[in-house]
């Protein structure tokens, strides 16, 4: 019956040029303009990126309570940046201002606050 049903609602959508039984509220969240969603690239210990656009968002993710130690300027300048954790305790970092112009490369590494030690690792995005 359900596929009955489903079918004769596809037939008066197509008769009357327009979905049948849409919700309107649901189809202005999904097919109306979008312009609030941010533009995350994320970065995660399992998925590092290594390319962005700018005017993005980078996000890093960490496996657990984390400093960001990161640069714009292939460190001549130095940032420090605690990360916040939030519902489903991910612990992440946002770096919103600095990824404003295309040809810079973000570098940064993790100060893991639990373990008390630092990554001993760079990573790099370049920003496109």
């Amino acid at each position: 019956m359900w596929a009955h049903a489903e079918y004769i609602k596809l037939l008066r959508s197509t008769s009357d040029g327009k979905v049948y039984d849409a919700i309107p509220e649901v189809a202005a969240r999904y097919l109306g303009k979008r312009d609030k969603r941010k533009q995350l690239d994320i970065s995660k210990p399992n998925r590092k990126v290594r390319f962005m656009r700018a005017g993005e968002i980078l996000r890093v993710h960490g496996y657990a309570a984390f400093t960001l130690r990161w640069s714009s300027d292939n460190w001549k300048s130095v940032h420090d940046t605690r990360s916040t954790r939030n519902a489903l305790h991910i612990d992440y970092v946002d770096l919103t201002d600095v990824i404003t112009s295309s040809g810079i490369c973000i570098r940064f590494t993790f100060f893991w606050i639990e373990d008390d030690r630092w990554e001993g690792q760079d990573y790099r995005v370049t920003v496109r």
